[in-house]
């Protein structure tokens, strides 16, 4: 059985309530598997521990990156900005050909928008998939709703629904 627990800015987010931790350093980053062996190895920058043991348990459990307080955080963004595009880079200097085609049809349409960078942080890039229920990026939201990746997008640009729902949007 693996089970991982992740602390990001000083706050350990471990499997259970009784595993949380704050640590007193606020850039502190470290990554913790834990599986069958007992060995243990400490990256050479001290950023990232990886620690490894043996869990006697049966049953398998799964934990959510996406936190009460990541939800709450990403409520906040997708409402308060008409459009908004998590994305690999930012609307400036996408580092992904799909995240650089939704900027491009936006900026097309002269719609004034929101970039979220989503490799700054991984628990924002696990939380994120599972907030829209979508796997992959970039994720459009407009008007706080979901409405899709780049291939949806493209298609909805073709057809003429893109711009319908932004100038709504804009509207609204």
């Amino acid at each position: 059985m693996m089970i991982m627990s992740l602390a990001i800015g000083g706050i350990s987010f471990a499997p259970n309530k009784n595993k949380t931790t704050t640590s007193s350093s606020s850039s502190a980053s470290q990554l913790l598997l834990h599986n069958s062996s007992s060995n243990r190895l400490r990256s050479s920058s001290s950023s990232v521990t990886i620690t490894t043991r043996r869990i006697r348990s049966s049953s398998l459990r799964c934990f959510s990156a996406l936190n009460p307080q990541l939800k709450i955080t990403l409520d906040k963004v997708t409402t308060s900005n008409k459009v908004v595009l998590f994305m690999k880079g930012t609307k400036d200097f996408p580092q992904c050909g799909f995240s650089n085609t939704i900027v491009q049809i936006l900026k097309s349409l002269n719609v004034p928008f929101e970039s979220v960078n989503i490799l700054e942080n991984e628990l924002l890039r696990q939380g994120l998939k599972e907030y829209s229920s979508w796997p992959t990026f970039p994720q459009l939201y407009i008007d706080g709703e979901f409405f899709g990746g780049c291939d949806i997008t493209v298609e909805a640009y073709k057809n003429g629904e893109l711009q319908e729902l932004l100038e709504k949007a804009m509207c609204s």
